[in-house]
């Protein structure tokens, strides 16, 4: 009876967290006066803005991370995760920010609290070099109004990192600049979008034909471009004309960590007044 009982408390406390996730069920949030560190949840596969350098973090957002650190009088720890456990590790309180190349969405914003933009994005589609691929009208048929309505290819295959914008954006429908087509219901009736654990992995996919596109952020994309070349020094890869989409990336943090937020919003737009956003990102990506 009692083991009856305490499962019975337990489902109804998991509904009762499912029910109120916005309010991060679980974590009361960082404590800007009792904690002397401060943690980062990143995918440090995403350069310029988080890769690692033997056994040393490094990118856009490690340096903003540690200035932030820095101005809050706090020693700063990085985690490098899967992307697609990033948004939980930080609902559930288990980090105390994420930055990790990432993008504010409806979705996301259901689970976690994000700061003022430090950077836009543009995501970008990457194809083999002798790809017939040109720019993203090459992919679509559209309507009067220039709205798609169908793929051209309907065979296409796409490679993305998972739970990244690529795979939002590419796994929506086609009326959306998505890839795939939904049933009435919304469910997915053809998927042709393959998920890979990082952007390398699903370049990798792209070069060994399993994928014919890959969409990932411009700036990984670049270093892509760059660090895959053949025995002639040319690159195997390379980056349509036509951007996919862009966006702002954020720092994310748990919706109970008010203070925090508001400190990092308060940094964030110091760093922008005094010019040292700007140096950090001039540090990874130089001007063309």
């Amino acid at each position: 009876m009692m083991k009856r009982t305490i499962s019975v408390l337990l489902a109804v406390m998991t509904v009762i967290c499912l029910a109120f996730t916005a309010t991060s069920c679980g974590s009361k949030g960082y404590d800007l006066e009792k904690e002397t560190e401060l943690v980062m949840v990143t995918n440090a596969a995403f350069p310029p803005y988080e890769s690692k350098d033997g056994d040393t973090f490094v990118g856009i957002d490690v340096d903003i991370a540690k200035e932030i650190a820095s101005r809050l009088g706090k020693t700063l720890r990085i985690e490098d995760v899967d992307f697609n456990s990033i948004i939980t590790g930080i609902e559930t309180g288990k980090y105390d920010m994420a930055l990790a190349g990432m993008t504010v969405t409806e979705e996301r914003k259901q689970s976690v609290a994000f700061s003022d933009s430090y950077a836009t994005g543009i995501q970008v589609m990457i194809v083999k070099s002798d790809s017939a691929y040109q720019s993203i009208d090459d992919f679509f048929n559209y309507d009067e109004e220039g709205n798609p309505v169908s793929l051209k290819n309907p065979d296409i295959k796409i490679g993305v990192q998972q739970t990244t914008t690529g795979d939002i954006y590419s796994s929506a429908d086609v009326t959306g600049w998505g890839f795939n087509d939904l049933n009435e219901d919304e469910s997915t009736k053809t998927d042709r979008v393959t998920r890979y654990p990082t952007g390398a992995d699903a370049v990798e996919a792209l070069k060994t034909g399993k994928v014919d596109v890959v969409i990932i952020d411009n700036e990984p994309a670049k270093s892509f471009v760059d660090t895959n070349k053949d025995g002639s020094g040319n690159s195997v890869i390379r980056i349509l004309e036509t951007e996919y989409t862009n966006e702002d990336y954020a720092i994310a943090v748990n919706k109970n960590s008010t203070e925090l937020l508001a400190k990092i919003n308060e940094i964030l737009a110091e760093m922008k007044s005094d010019g040292t956003l700007d140096s950090i990102i001039a540090k990874y990506i130089k001007a063309e």
